[in-house]
Order: C-alpha cells, then sequence, then structure tokens
C-alpha cells in the first residue's frame, strides 16, 4: 500500500514548513549522489553515514546534532521517496493543526525520541556502532498524531497486489495496520537495516503528542466560556454576532466539506447541521455561550432531483468548525 493523498482539508494557508523539511531532505540526497556517485563509492557512503548519522552508543550519551543530520540523510532512491510521499501526505496536516513553528520543533522532538528509543535496543544488542539514518522516525510521530487528530480521514492508496488499483482507506485502518507491521518486523528481526524500533518510538511519541495536544486545548477552550450567570445576562442576539466570514465550501469527488468560523462554544457536539434540500443548503446552527444559525449554500446541485448530501461528520477546534458532508445520488 502507497499512500498519494488524503482528504483532510486544511484552514491555515500551505504547510512551509512541510514543504521546507521535504525540499532539504531531497537537497541533501541530491549531495549525496554527487558526493558517492549514486551510492557506487563505498568509502564516501561511510563516511557520510559514520560523520553525518546517528550511532546508538554516542545518542545515548549525548550527540544530540548527530541525531538531527540523520534525519536528513538517506541511504537510496527507495528510502527518501517513500519518507517523502508519507511526509507530503501526513504532514501538512499536523503543521495546520499545530502551527509552523510548534509542528517544526515537534517534528525534530519525535526525530529525536524515535532515535533514543532504537539507540536503547541497538546498544543492548550489539549494535552501537551502526549508524541510523533516515526521517521515518520523525514522520512515524507524524502518523501517530495524525491518527489521534484525524482518525475519520480517508487516505487514497495505491494498492498493489496481482493487479494496480486506488483505494480509499480510513486512517484509522491505514495507520494501525502500518504500526502493526512495524512491531511485525521487529520481532522477527531488523532485516534489511531498517530501524523498525525507531518507527515504533516515533508513532508512541506522535500519539502522546496528539491526546496531549487535544486536552489542552479543550481545557482551554472550556476556561474561555463564560459562566453560566454571564451567559443569561450578556446572550446576544443570533444576528448580531454572525461570524466575520461567511462558510467556506469546498467541494471533493463525493463529499462537501464546510469551514466556518463558531465560537464561544466546547464541543463539535454543540453544533448541528442538517441539509436543505429546497435550499440546496445546509442550515449550521450552533449552541454555547453564544448561538449561531448559519446558511452554506452547497454549489454543483443544480437541477439534480435527488441529490442528498448526508452530514457524516462535524469536528470543533479553536474557533473553527469542519463540518463534512457524503454526495448523495
Amino acid at each position: 500500500m502507497f499512500p498519494i493523498h488524503d482528504d483532510a482539508g486544511r484552514t491555515h494557508g500551505r504547510p512551509y514548513v512541510n514543504y521546507s523539511l521535504i525540499a532539504i531532505n531531497a537537497a541533501v540526497f541530491t549531495w549525496e549522489v554527487l558526493v558517492t556517485g549514486n551510492f557506487t563509492n563505498g568509502l564516501a557512503t561511510s563516511e557520510i553515514y559514520l560523520v553525518y548519522g546517528a550511532i546508538p552508543k554516542f545518542v545515548l550519551e549525548g550527540d544530540i546534532p548527530a541525531v538531527i543530520t540523520s534525519m536528513f540523510i538517506h541511504g537510496g532512491i527507495l528510502h527518501i521517496v517513500g519518507n517523502m510521499v508519507f511526509l507530503y501526505v501526513f504532514g501538512d496536516n499536523i503543521e495546520d493543526r499545530f502551527g509552523h513553528i510548534k509542528y517544526f520543533g515537534i517534528y525534530i522532538l519525535w526525530g529525536l525520541f524515535a532515535a533514543l528509543v532504537h539507540s536503547i535496543y541497538a546498544v543492548a544488542v550489539g549494535g552501537g556502532d551502526i549508524p541510523a539514518i533516515g526521517a521515518s522516525g520523525a514522520i512515524s510521530g507524524v502518523l501517530g498524531a495524525y491518527l489521534i487528530m484525524f482518525p475519520r480521514a480517508k487516505i487514497y492508496t495505491v494498492l498493489i497486489a496481482f493487479f494496480i488499483t486506488t483505494i480509499r482507506i480510513p486512517a484509522l485502518a491505514f495507520i494501525p495496520f502500518w504500526f502493526i507491521l512495524q512491531i511485525l518486523f521487529t520481532l522477527i528481526g531488523e532485516a534489511g537495516g531498517v530501524a523498525y524500533l525507531a518507527h515504533i518510538g516515533g508513532f508512541i511519541a506522535g500519539v502522546g503528542t496528539g491526546y496531549t495536544w487535544k486536552y489542552l486545548t479543550a481545557k482551554k477552550t472550556s476556561l474561555s466560556i463564560p459562566s453560566a450567570a454571564k451567559t443569561q445576562k450578556m446572550r446576544p442576539r443570533i444576528e448580531d454576532i454572525s461570524p466575520s466570514l461567511e462558510p467556506e465550501v469546498i467541494e471533493g469527488g463525493d463529499f462537501y466539506e464546510i469551514i466556518t468560523e463558531i465560537h464561544g462554544i466546547s464541543a463539535a457536539t454543540d453544533i448541528h447541521a442538517e441539509y436543505e434540500p429546497n435550499s440546496k443548503s445546509v442550515r449550521i446552527v450552533a449552541s454555547g455561550s453564544r448561538k449561531y444559525e448559519l446558511i452554506a449554500k452547497l454549489p454543483g446541485l443544480e437541477g439534480l432531483n435527488h441529490a442528498s448530501p448526508k452530514v457524516e461528520n462535524i469536528e470543533y477546534l479553536n474557533g473553527i468548525a469542519r463540518i463534512r458532508l457524503s454526495k448523495g445520488v
């Protein structure tokens, strides 16, 4: 299985940090190819790995700079292409959720934690002198966080068996399946020199980060809600607190996604959305310390008598509501 893109939209612009990470990895790999003669010069290749790779026994002694440089070194075209595709598919949404600066810092921390887990294991089994390279530990952290933050997203995946086809796999199935494979490969043995324990360590760190972020965000939102007494006295009329921006409607092949600004509620359960066939629009009602009633017009339904989009999922975070509908027939 090979992911090519997902259907989780972004709300905060382009993921410049994620694009930069991919560009830096590509630039470093180009340098590796030039210096090693496309990895035909064994001496030059070994020197790069020893100088810039994360040698487990030194990692446990605190060689943090080597861990960071190792995250941008790869051992071949398949190695870097596989890592960068996963980073491209999943990393943009994590950057969108964390923000540019936090995403970069957390990405590095995931890589450090993954290297630590691998180094402890490698030294224990006598592989403390073998350098580890690649971005997969940090990218595993991206996958772990994605699973927690976008569990209902669909991953468009190329499936290669006796034939080649493209299918949509829920993140709740795709990512756990990938993680189970890492565990199985670890139990079998790190065949091919792949540091599967680094993948496991990075993934666990990503899951923990995702849960922590959701908890802190929910707590921050709840603390910002006025007391019940003040709410009764200060509750404004619906028309006085409408969001400053109209709802944004994104149309996909078989879905609609509505993104709108809503403040003063504590969770997605405070939002109700219902498709109205007569007006071919979605009525959105939110009840909390503030009340909202919004209308989002769905495009592409003119002339269709049997189109009945259905609300599949409602998410809410940091004042932004995301409402996903499947297209009817």
